[in-house]
């Protein structure tokens, strides 16, 4: 059974977008950008690596670059305590 996006979230996992830039195969000096998004553990991002595993084992396409962006994890909000009052 797969875990709920929430307790993974919980443990760590954030929302990780990867933008793959690859040759077209039919027009090989054309690049065109694929965008991918799932929830990954930093700094392994498996489930990035898998999919980038998958598209060079089974995509005829080579890829050119990948671009890498990952949001913040979720965490209990923060609260601070304010250290001066300013009156107007």
């Amino acid at each position: 059974m797969q875990e709920s996006e929430l307790s993974l979230q919980l443990k760590g996992w954030r929302l990780a977008t990867a933008e793959v830039l690859y040759y077209i195969p039919d027009h090989p000096k054309l690049i065109q950008s694929f965008v991918w998004q799932t929830l990954d553990l930093a700094p392994a991002y498996p489930r990035i690596h898998q999919f980038l595993d998958f598209w060079r084992r089974e995509i005829d396409a080579v890829i050119h670059s990948v671009r890498l962006a990952s949001g913040e994890t979720l965490a209990p909000a923060r609260v601070g305590r304010a250290d001066h009052w300013l009156h107007h």
